[in-house]
């Protein structure tokens, strides 16, 4: 590996980092394209990009941990579910079509953008709603709690989801997991962050080991995007919240445009070779 492969890998785990302590994400969306612009194979990629988000999402959960900032039951709950279905999405990336693969990844990059944008309705939607409450406190009158069933399913389907995408993309499933807190549990988008986070160290345990049990992870390259996530998720966890959630939801939504576009692109480059070939 020559000294600008090493630059690039480790400036790419610096900005999948970022985005994990921030965003709550595991930075798969960026790491992703990333390996297949350098010409690995999809599943390389998405195997690759598993491990390297476990160091990240280790190192932002355990900052969490330190500033009192994590619930370990939290993550239990929605992890749990997360572990099964990891497996099956790691299974499925591993038997279908290289073109097939890029191409729903590409999908749920646009997914992504309008996730980002929910997330952030979601978000003020509920600050709003506290603000009220506080401003107007009426006897009797409080924030609807959600019972224990429909709480534990929006626990099962938060997690089940995150594991399929963390299994079958590489990622970490906070894209999903964390409007899905904020949706079906009424989490705080500070607490859907954090758990979010921790969760992440669950999917990507079970998805890389899924991957690993199938020769799809490269270790070199996934050690050298966690390191520079670690240093990455250190930094945000930090310093990332002070700054204009407007000003970095804009710039990771047109980041994921942008991604999305490329990945589309490789799909139709690795469909013509396919073909060609037959």
């Amino acid at each position: 590996m020559t000294p600008t492969s090493l630059l690039i890998f480790a400036a790419a785990g610096l900005v999948s980092g970022i985005l994990a302590g921030f965003l709550g994400i595991g930075g798969g969306t960026v790491l992703v394209p990333l390996l297949v612009a350098l010409k690995y194979t999809p599943v390389q990629a998405v195997g690759t990009s598993s491990l390297a988000i476990l160091i990240t999402a280790i190192s932002g959960s355990v900052q969490n941990w330190r500033m009192g900032f994590f619930s370990f039951k939290r993550v239990l709950a929605i992890g749990f579910p997360a572990v099964v279905t990891a497996q099956f999405g790691a299974y499925l990336a591993s038997n279908i079509r290289p073109y097939y693969l890029l191409g729903a990844f590409g999908l749920l990059l646009l997914l992504n953008v309008y996730l980002v944008e929910l997330r952030k309705q979601l978000t003020a939607k509920k600050k709003a709603q506290e603000e009220y409450l506080v401003e107007t406190p009426i006897e009797g009158v409080s924030e609807p709690k959600i019972s224990g069933l429909k709480a534990n399913i929006s626990r099962v389907a938060t997690g089940g989801a995150a594991g399929i995408l963390a299994g079958l993309f590489g990622v970490g499933g906070g894209v999903i997991m964390v409007p899905l807190q904020i949706l079906l549990l009424g989490e705080t988008i500070k607490v859907a962050i954090q758990t979010s986070l921790g969760v992440i160290v669950i999917t990507a345990i079970s998805a890389s080991a899924g991957h690993a049990l199938r020769g799809n992870v490269l270790l070199l390259e996934a050690l050298l995007l966690g390191g520079g996530g670690l240093l990455g998720a250190q930094i945000s966890t930090r310093f990332l919240p002070k700054l204009s959630d407007e000003v970095i939801s804009l710039a990771f939504r047109t980041l994921l445009a942008v991604l999305s576009i490329y990945i589309f692109w490789q799909a139709w480059q690795s469909y013509n070779s396919f073909n060609f070939n037959q």
